[in-house]
């Protein structure tokens, strides 16, 4: 095994090594991985036609529009005997429209337009596919490629519904470019009003991205925008990956956002949760082909009872929308081998398919920042204790949506132990309209922060020098992009002529 790593070439190598020596230990590692993404990759090319063909399966799987306006359909259902799709369209007959068995467990079917030359399904129509098992069941699924599923008021269960507008949303606005220091808005649709409900991917549109780009922020990561039956989850047990929550609204909405967002030189982050999955059957991914694997491994390995959600068999499985890049989450390392071949792989996609990509995994280097408010009142309680560990708060270019000025409650979503309350799932924007509160105050530093890291690029420089952390008077001292910062951490004591030591000698004028 040794000797096989040892030929293992990986592509500039050494210039890694040069920056980090320690990670010479782990060389016969990193050479193990690289040679588990080349064979991954080899084995793409082979199967698939190449890793970009695989990863544009969105294009050839679900229902597609073809030229002359037939509808094609494919599945994957490897444990399936049967397929029909059924819906509004014909009358919801079960038998009449049955797909095709092709090889390595694909289903296929096309059905001509109508005699007008209209598509056979209307736009915003419901659909199911009707899967029978071997066990001789016959069950109802979503396509796991629906783009668009909602669930009506007094239901439980969402519904596919085809979405195929006669008019869609074209973009205007081209993606922005990479920016050289990444200040990252973390931003919930559903939250972002005051009132208790649910907010919409145009309020967002109209009332939030104005506030992000007044504050300075250059980068927005939205959370909990993949379909997900349960709204408690934030998002992380996701019903249907390729469909936009219809909650917010419709996918040509969430479209218009991110294309104003562009317009406003914001670049915009999905948060994709890529290695677990709701264990919903009749509205998610659970045994779709009637099997208790199919997407996922099959159980114990398959289950995840901490989130009570399925894990899915790594070697099968990759995800896509017009964003700029991707934030993936909740990589739980259960199948090392089999994750680090998922990152690689999307990585290395990625950034063959976008110029200066950004991806961030498990981002908690930039999700300090929700952390800040606790913090702050560990220190007001507890004045005494040591607190090096505030170090990591200054390399923090992460806000979570409403820390920017100092939101007065917690997040917690609807649900049964709160009488389904939507009293803590808003953002209380209106706050800052009160001139007799300090809430403006604190957005004003907030963006003046940013607006003077624009200016100086701290971010995108070297690490900050730490020169002095004094443990009695809760200060810390550090200078970053030939910008000193001065912090006070001490909740009763404020302090004149602290005197302080520079690099260069000469006078500081005073930013803040």
């Amino acid at each position: 095994m040794e000797d096989h790593e040892d030929n293992v070439s990986i592509p500039e190598f050494n210039n890694l090594l040069q920056t980090d020596p320690n990670l010479k230990n782990y060389e016969n590692d990193f050479r193990r991985r690289y040679d588990m993404l080349r064979k991954q990759v080899l084995l793409l090319e082979e199967a698939e036609g190449g890793v970009d063909q695989f990863t544009r399966s969105y294009r050839s799987f679900g229902v597609q529009r073809l030229p002359d306006n037939s509808l094609f359909f494919k599945e994957w259902a490897p444990a399936a005997e049967a397929l029909f799709l059924t819906g509004e369209f014909n009358g919801w007959d079960k038998f009449s429209c049955p797909y095709s068995k092709k090889e390595f467990g694909k289903w296929e079917l096309t059905i001509p337009p109508k005699p007008d030359n209209s598509p056979a399904v209307d736009h915003h129509t419901k659909l199911k596919v009707v899967v029978h098992t071997k066990d001789g069941d016959r069950i109802y699924r979503i396509s796991p490629w629906a783009k668009y599923v909602t669930r009506e008021e007094k239901s439980v269960i969402y519904d596919w519904v085809h979405w195929d507008p006669p008019q869609p949303y074209v973009h205007i606005h081209p993606r922005p470019k990479k920016p050289k220091s990444l200040r990252i808005y973390e931003a919930h649709v559903g939250i972002g009003s005051p009132e208790p409900k649910i907010a919409s991917y145009k309020n967002f549109t109209h009332n939030v991205l104005p506030r992000i780009k007044d504050l300075g922020y250059n980068c927005i990561q939205l959370m909990a925008i993949m379909e997900h039956a349960y709204y408690a989850s934030f998002g992380y047990q996701i019903t249907s990956f390729f469909a936009a929550s219809s909650r917010y609204g419709t996918p040509d909405e969430l479209k218009e956002m991110v294309d104003v967002a562009h317009s406003m030189g914001i670049v915009v982050l999905l948060d994709v949760v890529h290695s677990h999955a709701s264990k919903n059957t009749e509205d998610g991914l659970n045994a779709f082909d009637g099997s208790d694997s199919c997407f996922f491994h099959s159980p114990p390995r398959g289950e995840h009872t901490l989130w009570d959600s399925r894990l899915f068999n790594y070697a099968r499985y990759f995800t896509p929308q017009r964003f700029s890049c991707f934030c993936t989450k909740k990589i739980i390392p259960v199948h090392i081998w089999e994750e680090q071949a998922l990152l690689s792989l999307s990585n290395a996609f990625l950034n063959s398919l976008f110029n200066k990509c950004v991806s961030l995994c498990s981002s908690f280097q930039y999700i300090i920042q929700c952390l800040v408010s606790a913090v702050w009142a560990i220190i007001r309680e507890q004045a005494n204790s040591p607190f090096p560990s505030l170090r990591a708060l200054f390399n923090n270019t992460l806000c979570v949506a409403g820390n920017e000025f100092g939101h007065p409650e917690w997040l917690d979503f609807p649900r049964e132990g709160n009488n389904q309350s939507y009293h803590y799932a808003r953002r209380q924007f209106n706050l800052l309209d009160m001139d007799h509160l300090r809430y403006c105050q604190l957005y004003a530093f907030d963006r003046d922060m940013n607006r003077t890291e624009d200016k100086y690029g701290w971010l995108a420089a070297q690490p900050a020098y730490v020169s002095a952390k004094h443990e009695g008077d809760k200060v810390i001292v550090f200078d970053r992009a030939n910008v000193l910062f001065i912090f006070n951490f001490h909740p009763n004591k404020s302090f004149q002529d602290y005197r302080v030591g520079v690099e260069a000698p000469g006078k500081y004028p005073f930013l803040f």
